[in-house]
């Protein structure tokens, strides 16, 4: 198992222990950390249960789209930040080579 397999593993397992001590079933969480896609979400995740103590299955699923809108979100953020960067960079770039014109 790579240390990446390991994190992610570790992730899960913490996730299942939190949705089973909540008293839903292990399956629920396997399906959450899968969706969740990554440690850091699924850790999240588990810290929403631990401290909200959620009482339906229905607020596990709610918070974990949240969870999942949210990182969609910051994603999109910094993609368009890089193009934002790269574009300012070719204006900059042709403003000091003009001669480059087409």
């Amino acid at each position: 198992m790579t240390p990446n397999q390991y994190l992610w593993a570790q992730a899960r397992d913490r996730l299942v222990a939190a949705v089973a001590e909540a008293g839903f079933s292990a399956e629920l969480a396997e399906l959450m950390a899968r969706q969740l896609k990554s440690p850091k979400a699924i850790d999240r995740m588990a810290a929403y249960i631990r401290l909200a103590h959620p009482r339906t299955e229905e607020m596990l699923v709610d918070e974990m789209l949240a969870i999942c809108a949210e990182i969609e979100t910051w994603r999109q953020k910094k993609e368009s930040q890089e193009a934002q960067a790269r574009y300012n960079a070719w204006l900059d770039y042709r403003k000091w080579h003009p001669e480059e014109e087409e």
